[in-house]
């Protein structure tokens, strides 16, 4: 198994935002020797039915950010969501920061090209990201420094960031009573996805874990921290040396079961596009509806 450059010693602040629409938590990860941070998975608010984007839940991490007078270095994302709607380009004309999602992307955006119709004038490189991430390469927050881990399954294109003691998961994992993502979105796989886990829990025991989503099991309050060693053990999908065999069946067999995400025909549009809006052929700003396909 891959060896990352991981440094325990090292203990980033870490602000998260739950925004109870869509389950999401996004995060500013700021290093402790300087004023340098990071937002991971940030949300643009949609009133679907009515075609109405705002930003009020980005808001808040600029409000945070400026307040505390940082400095906005990186924008990531962990993986192109099918549940909410990136706003990386907002808070980049507003605080600056690179956006950054891995390599994989490119994979995401020919087959969402196709199911959406895009013309060529829809770039399928990856161009619309400042940085593509490949498997184990690292970046700099301040002088704090964090490394990409490629962890395909739920999509092609996850990634789980690991900044020092602190790693953000995206939908690889869910806290141990939530298990984990679907896996069958075009391009995910169950047993890929259950390698993917592998190489997370692979990690020290100690190492924190960051979820992107929770959705309170059995009514708990929403929770997005835990740890390698709790996920080990409890995990009720992959924890206490559950096989990949299981984890196929269970997982194969519950995805079956689930119906498409509410926001995934305008999640998938803008965040295959960095968090643009797409547009129709005099520039104004619309999705498309495809029928019978997802």
């Amino acid at each position: 198994m891959t060896e990352y450059p991981i440094n325990l010693d090292v203990e980033p602040t870490v602000e998260a935002f739950f925004d109870a629409v869509t389950n999401t938590i996004s995060y500013i990860v700021k290093d402790p020797s300087s004023d340098a941070c990071a937002v991971i998975d940030s949300v643009m608010d949609i009133d679907y039915a009515a075609g109405r984007t705002t930003y009020d839940h980005a808001d808040l991490l600029i409000a945070y950010i400026r307040k505390h007078d940082l400095n906005l270095e990186w924008i990531i994302e962990t993986h192109v969501h099918a549940d909410h709607l990136s706003a990386a380009p907002y808070i980049q004309n507003a605080l600056g920061g690179k956006i950054g999602i891995g390599d994989q992307i490119m994979v995401v955006q020919d087959t969402f090209g196709k199911v959406f119709n895009e013309g060529t004038e829809f770039q399928r490189d990856g161009s619309q990201f400042d940085t593509l991430f490949k498997d184990g390469d690292t970046y700099q927050i301040g002088d704090l420094k964090a490394v990409a881990i490629y962890t395909p399954g739920h999509t092609p294109a996850c990634m789980v960031h690991v900044i020092g003691n602190a790693a953000f998961v995206g939908d690889t994992l869910f806290m141990p009573d939530g298990g984990s993502a679907r896996a069958d979105f075009p391009g995910g796989d169950a047993a890929t996805l259950y390698d993917s886990i592998q190489k997370v829990l692979a990690l020290p025991d100690q190492m924190r874990l960051f979820m992107c989503h929770d959705y309170g099991p059995d009514g708990r309050d929403v929770a997005w921290e835990t740890t390698v060693g709790e996920e080990k053990a409890h995990n009720i999908h992959v924890g206490a040396g559950k096989t990949k065999e299981e984890f196929v069946k269970f997982r194969t067999e519950r995805d079956a079961t689930l119906g498409m995400p509410r926001l995934i025909i305008p999640s998938l549009q803008v965040n295959m596009r960095a968090g643009e809006m797409p547009t129709d052929k005099d520039g104004r700003l619309m999705m498309k509806v495809p029928v019978n396909v997802l």
